[in-house]
Formats: C-alpha cells, sequence, structure tokens
C-alpha cells in the first residue's frame, strides 16, 4: 500500500477510534447515575444494620429482573422460628405431589399434640379430647397462621425434621437446616405447661434465671438456622417452579400471601405490590429478642420480582424498634429497586 494510502488509512481509524470512545464513554455517565439507586439500597440496608446493633442483622435481597444481589451479614446462620414453616410447607406438598399425602387426607389431633406454648388457634379452640383435620387445614393453619400446634402434627407426619431438611438438601439449599419442632424449642425457653406449673412453686428469681438460661442456650445452638443468603434461595427456587409441582408452587404461594399478621416487611409495601411472606419470632427476656424475622417475595404489577430475607438476632431494641426497622428494609427496597 502506497505511503500516502497507510496515512489516510491511519488518520481515519484514528478519528474513528476517538468518535467509538465519545459515543461509548458519555452513556457510561448515565448508566453511573442508573446505578446509584441500588447503590443507595446497599447503603441504606448497610446503615439498618448499624442502627440494630447491638442486635445482628442479616439481609439479603434479590432482584430477580436484573439478577443483582444486596447483602448485610448473608452469610450467618440465624434462628428460623417459624420461618421453618415455609419449608415445612414446601415438605408437605412435595409428598402430596409424590402422592403419599393427599390434602383431603384427615389427622386425628388429641389434646395431648396441642402446643399451648406461643401461636396456636387450634389449641385455643379446641373441644373435647381429640378433633380431626385435613391435611390441607393443617397447612393452611400452619403457613398462615402460624399455628404451633399444626406445625408439629406436620412435621410428624412427613417424618419429622431430618425430612425437611432432607428436602432442602435435595433441591441444593444447603444453608438452612430443621432440626427440631415447636415443642421442643419451647422447651429450649422452658415455657412449656408443665414447666410453668413447676415455676409457680419457684421464687421470681429462680423462674427468671431459668428463661435466661434457655434464651442464652437458645442462641448458642446452631440446630435450625439459616442464612439469609439460603433462605433466599428456597424462596427463589420456589417462586420458579424449581421445588414443586406447578400446583403445588400456586398453592404454597397461596398461603404465603395469607399471612397478613404480623406485618413486618408489609408494613413498607403500598397498595397493589403483592407480599408472599414468613415471619418468625421468638419469646423475649429481659428486654432481649432472640429472633425476629421475615422472608418474603414482592411483587410489583408489571411482574418485577425481588426477594428479600430479614433475620434479627439478639436484640435489644423494642417491638416497636423492630418492627419500624423491617418496615424501613421493605420502604428502600421500593424506594431503590421500583420507583
Amino acid at each position: 500500500m502506497p505511503l500516502h494510502m497507510r496515512n489516510q488509512l491511519l488518520a481515519a481509524l484514528t478519528f474513528g477510534s476517538c468518535v467509538a470512545v465519545i459515543f461509548f464513554c458519555q452513556p457510561v455517565g448515565a448508566a453511573d447515575s442508573r446505578l446509584e439507586a441500588p447503590d443507595s439500597l446497599q447503603r441504606t440496608l448497610t446503615q439498618l444494620e448499624a442502627e440494630a446493633r447491638p442486635g445482628t442483622l442479616g439481609i439479603a435481597v434479590s432482584d430477580l429482573q436484573t439478577g443483582r444481589t444486596w447483602r448485610v451479614n448473608a452469610r450467618q446462620a440465624f434462628p428460623l422460628m417459624s420461618v421453618f414453616k415455609a419449608p415445612l410447607g414446601a415438605t408437605v406438598l412435595s409428598e402430596i405431589d409424590q402422592g403419599t399425602l393427599s390434602r383431603h387426607q384427615t389427622v386425628r389431633i388429641t389434646r395431648s399434640d396441642l402446643m399451648t406454648a406461643g401461636r396456636s388457634q387450634i389449641a385455643a379452640t379446641f373441644r373435647g379430647n381429640e378433633e380431626t383435620f385435613t391435611v390441607g387445614q393443617l397447612l393452611e393453619a400452619a403457613v398462615s397462621r402460624s399455628d404451633n400446634t399444626a406445625a408439629d402434627v406436620l412435621l410428624e407426619l412427613v417424618g419429622g425434621p431430618a425430612v425437611v431438611t432432607g428436602f432442602l438438601r435435595a433441591h441444593g439449599i444447603q444453608g438452612m437446616r430443621i432440626d427440631r419442632g415447636e415443642d421442643e424449642i419451647a422447651r429450649e425457653f422452658q415455657v412449656s405447661s408443665e414447666q410453668r406449673a413447676e415455676e409457680s412453686k419457684q421464687t421470681p428469681a429462680a423462674r427468671h434465671a431459668r428463661l435466661r438460661a434457655g434464651y442464652e442456650a437458645y442462641l448458642k445452638d446452631p440446630r435450625d438456622r439459616a442464612t439469609p443468603g439460603a433462605a433466599v434461595q428456597f424462596l427463589r427456587k420456589l417462586w420458579q417452579g424449581d421445588l414443586l409441582s406447578s400446583d403445588s408452587t400456586r398453592h404454597l404461594l397461596t398461603l404465603l400471601y395469607g399471612q397478613t399478621i404480623p406485618d413486618r416487611l408489609r408494613a413498607g409495601i403500598p397498595a397493589g405490590i403483592r407480599l408472599a411472606d414468613k415471619c418468625g419470632t421468638s419469646y423475649s427476656v429481659d428486654g432481649m429478642t432472640a429472633a425476629f424475622n421475615d422472608i418474603g417475595i414482592l411483587t410489583w404489577p408489571d411482574g418485577h420480582t425481588v426477594i428479600v430475607a430479614a433475620f434479627l438476632m439478639a436484640s435489644h431494641a423494642s417491638e416497636n424498634r423492630r418492627n419500624a426497622l423491617f418496615k424501613d428494609i421493605a420502604q428502600a427496597i421500593i424506594t431503590n429497586l421500583h420507583p
């Protein structure tokens, strides 16, 4: 190629490169501004984690539309409490998918099966020495109303906590484990009806010492825990239909949509956005709460879906402040991810 033609070609390439640099670099500023909101979400979640101290707040958020995630202490294991009823429900529905159980199958509950510690509408309204419920009724009670009696009966029906953990492992969920039912955990806190009767004979100081010992033992116990990241993974697999049949997936989501009390994350969500969630709460001792949780799937009318798991452990905050914290988490997600 003659020299003058090479010089002309070089000049053209150089000019074209400059134009390309200008063309492609200018939108980067615009892209940065679009990313500012998600970056702001991370800052807000980090700030909320600091405000929760000396309690420990763990959060994981996953935007299914963009694939982006935000995490604060998301690999730390937190006590599940009633959050475990969501994977329990999935395990029961998996048995139904396999034909080993049926929603219409009846289960006999006797007075000795009742859970008097914690929430149980079944125990509160129980009449006589036994009553019969369908598996479907127990599922609704356990998942939507967080009924402890229903949960423990279902847990026994599927074969125990190890079966629920096995279901999770079979679907690649490693950071969540179920080890005990509600009754056994209540005994950890020493609040069963028998123990209350026994404690009534003791001094207030002795009763308080036992409750405090139970609280501290529960916090140190590695059983019945999940990382926020694993909780998000569980909900994502549920939402995407990777855990259950389409019918069972819809049914479990309906039960999760049916939980409206307590309204932790829900308190920060405006009308028009749906939330399928499961909360979990421990007893409080000396103004300290071992576990205060909510995991859920947020869906906008346009189909935009965000999954969040928030776990608060060993909190010294009041119930109002804890509720406000979860409301702030939900509002931060909505403001930053779908303004």
